[in-house]
Protein backbone atom coordinates (compact mmCIF):
# COMPACT_ATOMS: atom_id res chain seq x y z
CA UNK A 1 0.00 0.00 0.00
CA UNK A 2 1.49 3.31 -1.09
CA UNK A 3 1.48 6.34 1.15
CA UNK A 4 1.05 9.93 0.03
CA UNK A 5 1.36 13.34 1.64
CA UNK A 6 -0.83 15.92 -0.09
CA UNK A 7 -0.12 19.54 0.76
CA UNK A 8 -2.91 21.91 -0.14
CA UNK A 9 -6.41 20.45 -0.31
CA UNK A 10 -8.29 23.00 -2.34
CA UNK A 11 -10.37 21.73 -5.24
CA UNK A 12 -7.46 20.16 -7.12
CA UNK A 13 -5.75 18.68 -4.07
CA UNK A 14 -8.98 17.28 -2.63
CA UNK A 15 -9.74 15.47 -5.90
CA UNK A 16 -6.30 13.84 -5.75
CA UNK A 17 -6.72 12.90 -2.09
CA UNK A 18 -10.14 11.31 -2.63
CA UNK A 19 -9.01 9.39 -5.70
CA UNK A 20 -5.88 8.05 -4.03
CA UNK A 21 -7.92 6.97 -1.03
CA UNK A 22 -10.26 5.03 -3.33
CA UNK A 23 -7.17 3.37 -4.79
CA UNK A 24 -6.34 2.12 -1.29
CA UNK A 25 -3.47 4.49 -0.61
CA UNK A 26 -2.71 5.84 2.84
CA UNK A 27 -3.20 9.59 2.46
CA UNK A 28 -2.23 12.39 4.82
CA UNK A 29 -3.58 15.82 3.93
CA UNK A 30 -2.06 19.09 5.10
CA UNK A 31 -3.49 22.57 4.71
CA UNK A 32 -3.28 25.82 6.64
CA UNK A 33 -7.04 26.27 6.28
CA UNK A 34 -9.07 24.52 8.99
CA UNK A 35 -12.27 24.37 6.90
CA UNK A 36 -10.48 22.52 4.11
CA UNK A 37 -9.01 20.02 6.56
CA UNK A 38 -12.42 19.39 8.13
CA UNK A 39 -13.91 18.84 4.66
CA UNK A 40 -11.28 16.32 3.55
CA UNK A 41 -10.91 14.45 6.85
CA UNK A 42 -13.62 11.82 6.12
CA UNK A 43 -11.83 10.79 2.92
CA UNK A 44 -8.20 10.43 4.07
CA UNK A 45 -6.19 8.43 6.59
CA UNK A 46 -5.06 11.52 8.48
CA UNK A 47 -5.16 15.30 8.13
CA UNK A 48 -3.38 18.14 9.88
CA UNK A 49 -3.65 21.90 9.96
CA UNK A 50 -0.25 23.45 9.52
CA UNK A 51 2.13 25.72 7.63
CA UNK A 52 4.02 23.69 5.03
CA UNK A 53 6.85 26.26 4.98
CA UNK A 54 7.54 25.66 8.67
CA UNK A 55 10.49 23.30 8.96
CA UNK A 56 9.66 22.03 12.46
CA UNK A 57 6.06 21.23 11.55
CA UNK A 58 7.04 19.46 8.34
CA UNK A 59 9.77 17.44 10.05
CA UNK A 60 7.19 16.20 12.57
CA UNK A 61 5.25 14.56 9.72
CA UNK A 62 8.03 12.06 8.95
CA UNK A 63 8.56 13.14 5.34
CA UNK A 64 10.90 10.24 4.36
CA UNK A 65 8.16 7.73 5.26
CA UNK A 66 5.89 8.80 2.39
CA UNK A 67 6.23 7.20 -1.03
CA UNK A 68 5.22 10.46 -2.71
CA UNK A 69 4.63 14.06 -1.63
CA UNK A 70 2.27 16.12 -3.78
CA UNK A 71 2.24 19.92 -3.50
CA UNK A 72 -1.01 21.36 -4.85
CA UNK A 73 -0.85 24.84 -3.33
CA UNK A 74 -2.42 27.45 -5.62
CA UNK A 75 -2.49 31.23 -5.41
CA UNK A 76 0.79 31.54 -3.51
CA UNK A 77 3.73 30.41 -5.58
CA UNK A 78 6.30 31.45 -2.97
CA UNK A 79 4.78 29.00 -0.48
CA UNK A 80 4.64 26.29 -3.12
CA UNK A 81 8.30 26.81 -4.01
CA UNK A 82 9.43 26.88 -0.38
CA UNK A 83 7.40 23.78 0.43
CA UNK A 84 8.85 21.90 -2.53
CA UNK A 85 12.43 22.77 -1.55
CA UNK A 86 11.79 21.94 2.12
CA UNK A 87 10.37 18.52 1.28
CA UNK A 88 13.56 17.59 -0.55
CA UNK A 89 15.71 18.93 2.29
CA UNK A 90 13.77 16.72 4.71
CA UNK A 91 14.38 13.60 2.62
CA UNK A 92 11.25 13.25 0.50
CA UNK A 93 11.53 10.28 -1.86
CA UNK A 94 9.46 11.84 -4.64
CA UNK A 95 7.99 15.34 -4.93
CA UNK A 96 5.31 16.29 -7.45
CA UNK A 97 4.40 19.98 -7.50
CA UNK A 98 1.62 21.90 -9.19
CA UNK A 99 2.64 24.66 -11.62
CA UNK A 100 0.34 27.32 -13.03
CA UNK A 101 2.60 28.56 -15.82
CA UNK A 102 5.84 27.68 -17.62
CA UNK A 103 8.01 29.89 -15.41
CA UNK A 104 6.71 28.25 -12.23
CA UNK A 105 7.34 24.85 -13.76
CA UNK A 106 11.01 25.69 -14.37
CA UNK A 107 11.57 27.06 -10.86
CA UNK A 108 9.88 24.10 -9.18
CA UNK A 109 12.03 21.61 -11.11
CA UNK A 110 15.16 23.55 -10.20
CA UNK A 111 14.24 23.66 -6.53
CA UNK A 112 13.48 20.06 -5.72
CA UNK A 113 10.42 18.90 -7.66
CA UNK A 114 10.96 15.53 -9.33
CA UNK A 115 7.91 16.17 -11.48
CA UNK A 116 5.40 18.95 -12.08
CA UNK A 117 1.75 18.91 -13.02
CA UNK A 118 0.22 21.76 -15.00
CA UNK A 119 -3.56 21.08 -14.93
CA UNK A 120 -4.66 24.30 -16.63
CA UNK A 121 -2.34 23.69 -19.59
CA UNK A 122 -3.32 20.02 -19.90
CA UNK A 123 -7.02 20.92 -19.83
CA UNK A 124 -6.51 23.64 -22.44
CA UNK A 125 -4.57 21.31 -24.75
CA UNK A 126 -7.18 18.59 -24.40
CA UNK A 127 -10.07 20.96 -25.11
CA UNK A 128 -8.32 22.59 -28.08
CA UNK A 129 -7.44 19.22 -29.61
CA UNK A 130 -10.99 17.89 -29.27
CA UNK A 131 -12.51 21.09 -30.64
CA UNK A 132 -10.18 21.17 -33.65
CA UNK A 133 -11.86 18.25 -35.44
CA UNK A 134 -15.08 16.25 -35.33
CA UNK A 135 -12.93 13.13 -35.78
CA UNK A 136 -11.11 13.58 -32.46
CA UNK A 137 -13.26 12.51 -29.53
CA UNK A 138 -10.65 12.61 -26.78
CA UNK A 139 -6.95 13.14 -26.22
CA UNK A 140 -4.42 12.24 -23.52
CA UNK A 141 -0.86 13.52 -23.75
CA UNK A 142 1.70 10.88 -22.75
CA UNK A 143 4.92 12.83 -23.33
CA UNK A 144 6.29 15.52 -25.64
CA UNK A 145 5.86 13.44 -28.79
CA UNK A 146 3.30 10.71 -28.13
CA UNK A 147 -0.36 10.97 -27.19
CA UNK A 148 -3.41 8.74 -27.16
CA UNK A 149 -6.27 9.88 -29.39
CA UNK A 150 -9.80 8.53 -29.48
CA UNK A 151 -10.78 8.79 -33.14
CA UNK A 152 -13.87 8.11 -35.19
CA UNK A 153 -13.34 5.29 -37.70
CA UNK A 154 -13.12 6.86 -41.19
CA UNK A 155 -15.67 5.79 -43.80
CA UNK A 156 -12.94 4.27 -45.99
CA UNK A 157 -12.00 1.84 -43.18
CA UNK A 158 -15.43 0.16 -43.31
CA UNK A 159 -15.12 -3.64 -43.11
CA UNK A 160 -11.30 -3.64 -43.06
CA UNK A 161 -9.23 -5.30 -40.39
CA UNK A 162 -6.02 -4.08 -38.76
CA UNK A 163 -3.84 -6.21 -41.03
CA UNK A 164 -5.39 -4.66 -44.14
CA UNK A 165 -5.11 -1.13 -42.81
CA UNK A 166 -1.49 -1.64 -41.65
CA UNK A 167 -1.35 1.86 -40.12
CA UNK A 168 1.59 0.86 -37.94
CA UNK A 169 3.80 0.46 -41.00
CA UNK A 170 2.29 3.30 -43.02
CA UNK A 171 1.93 5.94 -40.30
CA UNK A 172 3.83 4.70 -37.19
CA UNK A 173 0.53 4.52 -35.28
CA UNK A 174 -0.79 1.75 -33.03
CA UNK A 175 -4.47 1.01 -32.41
CA UNK A 176 -4.55 -0.07 -28.76
CA UNK A 177 -8.32 -0.36 -28.23
CA UNK A 178 -11.63 0.10 -29.98
CA UNK A 179 -15.06 1.19 -28.83
CA UNK A 180 -18.28 -0.14 -30.31
CA UNK A 181 -21.22 1.48 -28.59
CA UNK A 182 -20.29 1.72 -24.91
CA UNK A 183 -18.02 -1.34 -24.94
CA UNK A 184 -14.24 -0.87 -25.01
CA UNK A 185 -12.31 -3.90 -26.27
CA UNK A 186 -8.79 -4.89 -27.28
CA UNK A 187 -8.66 -5.56 -31.04
CA UNK A 188 -6.86 -8.47 -32.69
CA UNK A 189 -5.12 -8.21 -36.09
CA UNK A 190 -8.27 -9.70 -37.68
CA UNK A 191 -10.74 -7.36 -35.98
CA UNK A 192 -12.90 -5.58 -38.55
CA UNK A 193 -13.64 -1.91 -38.11
CA UNK A 194 -16.91 -0.26 -39.03
CA UNK A 195 -18.13 3.28 -39.47
CA UNK A 196 -19.59 4.33 -36.15
CA UNK A 197 -16.85 2.60 -34.15
CA UNK A 198 -14.13 4.55 -32.36
CA UNK A 199 -10.47 3.61 -32.00
CA UNK A 200 -7.85 4.56 -29.43
CA UNK A 201 -4.64 5.29 -31.29
CA UNK A 202 -1.22 6.10 -29.86
CA UNK A 203 1.21 8.18 -31.90
CA UNK A 204 2.34 11.69 -32.76
CA UNK A 205 -0.02 14.47 -33.80
CA UNK A 206 1.70 14.74 -37.19
CA UNK A 207 1.09 11.05 -37.94
CA UNK A 208 -2.50 11.27 -36.70
CA UNK A 209 -3.11 14.18 -39.06
CA UNK A 210 -1.66 12.23 -42.00
CA UNK A 211 -3.53 9.02 -41.27
CA UNK A 212 -6.94 10.59 -40.58
CA UNK A 213 -6.50 13.40 -43.14
CA UNK A 214 -7.04 16.19 -40.63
Amino acid sequence: MRSALIIGVGQFGSHIAKRMSKLHCEVMAVDINEDRINAILPYVTNAQIGDSTNSAFMESLGIPDFDVCIVTISGNFQNSLETTALLKELGARSVISRAQNDVQQKFLLRNGADETVYPEKLTALRLATRAASDSILDYIQMDKNLSIYEMRVPREWEGKNLIELDIRKKYQLNIIAMRSGKELTLPTPNTELHEGDDVLVIGSLRDIQKCFKL
